[in-house]
């Protein structure tokens, strides 16, 4: 099975960086919310709107260092090479953030990859990394590959027409914030995927 994967907050996850990126650069005091909605609604309320898009090329530029990998993803990854399935990372970002310096934010996501050992010799091939700059390129991307199966947190990317009906649409929702979403398999975590897909035939 040829299985696409979303990048951001379905491969990295960003619990508590920004608050710890907002702490480091003095942006926001330590009694904030430490989810990444209460560092903005804090400093979109505290009139620096313009510093939250700053924050955020600074976290997905240059302090990539402070996300993790999901757990069970990295398992999921050497499960499914395993068993045969070929495995594509299809995400969109712009490659320089709108504001402050020109971190390349793809580079970024590519050195988290690598050093998490997400992909490479027991990971996923780097041919097979592709960061488009928007939406629309990151799903035709992912029917140009003729994926069977593709992952992602967000269920409007799913909706996309870009993807058939004949292909597995999986939400990552490890954090229920779509539980009334009734269009795809929402699952909670990686073990959950890898039940879904890795079962079926390579």
């Amino acid at each position: 099975m040829r299985i696409g994967i979303d990048f951001d907050n379905t491969i990295a996850c960003y619990d508590g960086v920004f608050h710890a990126a907002a702490l480091e650069r003095g942006l926001i005091p330590e009694g904030v919310g430490t989810d990444k909605n209460s560092v903005r609604d804090h400093l979109n309320g505290s009139g620096q709107k313009e510093a939250f898009t700053e924050l955020q090329g600074y976290v997905y530029g240059s302090r990539m260092d402070l996300a993790k990998p999901f757990t069970g993803v990295a398992e999921f990854i050497v499960s499914a090479l395993a068993g045969g399935h070929e495995l594509f990372i299809c995400s969109h970002k712009t490659r320089h953030p709108m504001l402050g310096p020109k971190h390349d934010m793809h580079d970024a996501a590519r050195g988290f990859l690598l050093a998490n050992n997400l992909v490479g010799n027991v990971g996923i091939n780097p041919a097979n990394v592709y960061f488009e700059i928007t939406k629309e390129e990151k799903m035709e991307r992912a029917a140009s590959l003729g994926v069977q199966a593709f992952v992602d947190d967000l269920p409007d990317i799913l909706a996309m027409p870009q993807l058939d009906n004949s292909v597995i649409k999986i939400l990552f929702d490890p954090n229920g914030q779509h539980v009334a979403e009734t269009h795809f398999s929402r699952v909670d975590g990686w073990p959950a995927i890898a039940a879904l897909l890795l079962a079926q035939a390579a």
